[in-house]
């Protein structure tokens, strides 16, 4: 269990950034053959991005939103190396991609989904109150949202004590 940090906290990233939403809904449990292999195959792919700096993949933070919905809320560095990794035919997304399509394909059994946002510099700001590591503070790490940073609006134009 992670240990709650006091008080007001900000996310320390600066810089653009990409938001990338994907997740999967079980439609028919009783198909466990279908979906079972869908939920194995994001493991491998995150611990193949988390040992890969280099590929853009800042983190992830996985969320239940219910019985049958699985959400990963993915930071990237830019568009570009989020493209890259799932194009990439030697990395472990273009595989499962293929198995997904050729398993499931159309046939109701299990939805995918997924949403990119491309985030510009000092086009986002965070709060985290009395938190465990969360999101993007838990990606980059978080620094107190005080003085300067206590304000929403200061913390979206990217403004830092002392400034």
């Amino acid at each position: 269990m992670s240990t709650i940090t006091p008080g007001r906290m900000t996310a320390a990233h600066h810089g653009p950034l990409v938001v990338f939403v994907i997740g999967m809904r079980i439609n028919h449990f009783h198909k466990v053959g279908k979906w079972l292999p869908v939920i194995r195959s994001m493991g491998p792919m995150l611990e193949e991005l988390y040992r890969n700096p280099a590929s853009g993949f800042l983190g992830t933070e996985t969320m239940l939103r219910s019985l049958r919905t699985i959400v990963l809320l993915q930071y990237w560095r830019d568009f570009d190396s989020l493209e890259a990794y799932a194009r990439a035919r030697d990395q472990k997304h273009w595989p499962a991609w293929t198995a997904f399509n050729k398993a499931i394909g159309n046939d109701g059994t299990v939805g995918i989904f997924h949403e990119t946002y491309v985030v510009p510099e000092h086009g986002s700001e965070t709060i985290y109150a009395n938190m465990v590591p969360f999101g993007l503070g838990q990606v980059s790490g978080t620094v107190p949202a005080t003085g300067s940073r206590n304000a929403a609006r200061s913390r979206m134009r990217g403004i830092s004590e002392g400034e």
